[in-house]
């Protein structure tokens, strides 16, 4: 458990850092590097990092959205069938962030797997 809550906040840490110098993929690097240097097991290898980077990109949409009465959220989110929800919209980024980490953690998981074989 202990580590699960220690990948969680590393990966939001890390995001956080990382984003502020690279584009959006540097969440997919947050979570390959945790998933190599913090091992987890089973489900939560996928579920870890997709949760964090979930909450992370949900509030950070919501802070960057709020700062001028969400006007370019509301006009992205008619242009997708969202019916114009700005709220509906940074949980659909917040999704596709946490699938983008999830995927990428597990493969930062096989990598240290294999890397532990030799």
């Amino acid at each position: 458990m202990t580590k699960n809550i220690l990948n969680f906040i590393a990966t939001i840490v890390l995001a956080l850092i990382l984003s502020l110098f690279l584009p959006w993929w540097s969440v997919m690097t947050a979570a390959l590097a945790t998933a190599l240097f913090i091992p987890l097991k089973k489900v939560a290898v996928f579920v870890v990092p997709f949760l964090a980077i979930l909450l992370f990109w949900a509030v950070y949409s919501f802070i960057i959205s709020n700062g001028n009465d969400f006007t370019l959220a509301k006009r992205i989110a008619q242009l997708l069938p969202l019916g114009g929800n700005p709220y509906l919209l940074m949980l659909v980024t917040g999704i596709i962030g946490g699938l983008a980490a999830g995927v990428t953690a597990v493969f930062g998981k096989q990598l240290s797997l294999a890397l532990s074989k030799n």
